[in-house]
């Protein structure tokens, strides 16, 4: 009777899940870049800490807008990191991350530098200003050396069409003969 139950047992096992909350180095970053990542995301909050301390400002508008991107560079990069150093990214339903991460981390590369040059042009000089343009160009920097890693590492994801195979199966020989001659 022992020897019938074993027999009839299931053949497959469950998977034991991971109780791994963050998987680095993972499918869409490596170590390395969860470091520049994370340097991202703290000289952006420094950029942004450091703007928010100024109290009188010469001309606003510059001091605006370094405020904008550097506020939005902090956020969206926090959510960028967590979303590609976790499983959360397969819930969301994107399948194009490499192209999100290396689309995102351009523009906000692009808008932290012209911030911090308009920032850096026209402001009061105060050394809490000055500290807020030296951590914005700081920031710059970890995002374009983001870039650079991603491109040396991954290529540039833009434009690159899967490839497929045909879906045309093979006809066997005597098939194929038989075809030649007319009869099928």
């Amino acid at each position: 009777m022992a020897a019938t139950e074993h027999v009839y047992n299931t053949t497959t096992e469950r998977e034991p899940a991971s109780k791994k909350i963050f998987a680095i180095p993972s499918d869409h970053l490596d170590k390395i870049r969860f470091v520049i990542k994370m340097a991202e995301v703290i000289l952006s909050f420094l950029a942004f800490i450091l703007e928010e301390v100024v109290t009188n400002c010469v001309s606003c508008s510059p001091l605006y807008f370094f405020e904008f991107v550097s506020c939005t560079a902090f956020l969206f990069t926090v959510l960028l990191l967590v979303l590609l150093s976790t499983a959360l990214h397969q819930k969301v339903g994107i399948e194009c991350w490499p192209a999100v991460d290396l689309g995102y981390t351009g523009i906000i590369a692009l808008l932290f530098f012209i911030s911090a040059i308009a920032f850096a042009a026209d402001n009061g000089g105060t050394s809490v200003e000055q500290a807020s343009v030296a951590f914005g160009f700081l920031a710059t920097a970890a995002f374009v050396v983001d870039i650079v890693r991603f491109v040396m590492t991954k290529g540039v994801p833009f434009g690159k069409k899967p490839v497929q195979t045909p879906s045309v199966q093979p006809v066997p020989p005597e098939e194929e003969k038989l075809r030649v001659n007319g009869t099928e």
